[in-house]
């Protein structure tokens, strides 16, 4: 039985990328990119444990409803540091269980397509998924958790599979790998299909701001 480790920032610092194109709703995405993530990732089977690291009261406290556990971010320490701090605390509550970590702005994810994953990842001591473009990572795994080597940032896919990590490596369009930086991101992801969360927040972005660009409308403008 797994457990999954989800780092959260505080949604009033989370997807600045997406600030320009979307503005004060930047903030309400990333809370719903949250909760759409870590209800599917309860939803998986064969996730026993779910650990929360953030430092946002709001999504502690919405973790806990959900039945994760909340372990608290240190600010300004970074990714890396939260994801081991919530590998360790996944280690207490689990103990001898693998571990897996998630971005937390997966809105697309389905609980089936993380649940494959997971059973792959169980053939390999460390694991991960690059995200869509290839470059980023969206899921680390480890049978040992206290072996996962988080090297998330800039060019972690590359860094990851540097360091032993095997790639897994569902279709470019499955929701485990949509993560969502820029609206382009969001774009991609919306036109598959996201969770009810999201799909809330953009539908009310719609109805209060009918001279807003549909998201939808964001890569093919940017391609042109």
């Amino acid at each position: 039985m797994w457990s999954v480790v989800l780092p959260v920032k505080p949604f009033s610092a989370a997807k600045s990328r997406l600030t320009d194109e979307l503005g004060p709703w930047r903030r309400e995405l990333a809370h719903a990119f949250f909760l759409d993530t870590l209800r599917a990732v309860r939803a998986t089977a064969g996730v026993r444990t779910v650990v929360v690291v953030t430092s946002d009261p709001l999504a502690a406290a919405q973790a806990r409803t959900m039945g994760a556990d909340v372990g608290h971010d240190s600010p300004g320490l970074g990714l890396n540091t939260a994801v081991r701090a919530g590998a360790a605390r996944s280690s207490a509550l689990n103990p001898r269980g693998p571990v897996a970590v998630l971005t937390a702005d997966l809105p697309g994810l389905r609980p089936q397509e993380l649940a494959e994953v997971l059973a792959q990842a169980l053939r390999h001591r460390r694991a991960f998924v690059p995200d869509h473009n290839g470059t980023g990572t969206t899921v680390l795994t480890s049978l040992v958790p206290s072996a996962l080597a988080p090297s998330f940032g800039a060019g972690s896919a590359r860094s990851h599979a540097a360091s032993g990590a095997f790639s897994i490596g569902p279709a470019t369009d499955s929701g485990i790998r949509l993560d969502v930086d820029t609206p382009e991101d969001l774009a991609l992801v919306t036109r598959r299909g996201v969770g009810s969360f999201t799909t809330a927040v953009l539908r009310l972005r719609e109805a209060m701001d009918p001279a807003a660009r549909p998201v939808q409308e964001v890569s093919a403008s940017a391609s042109s």
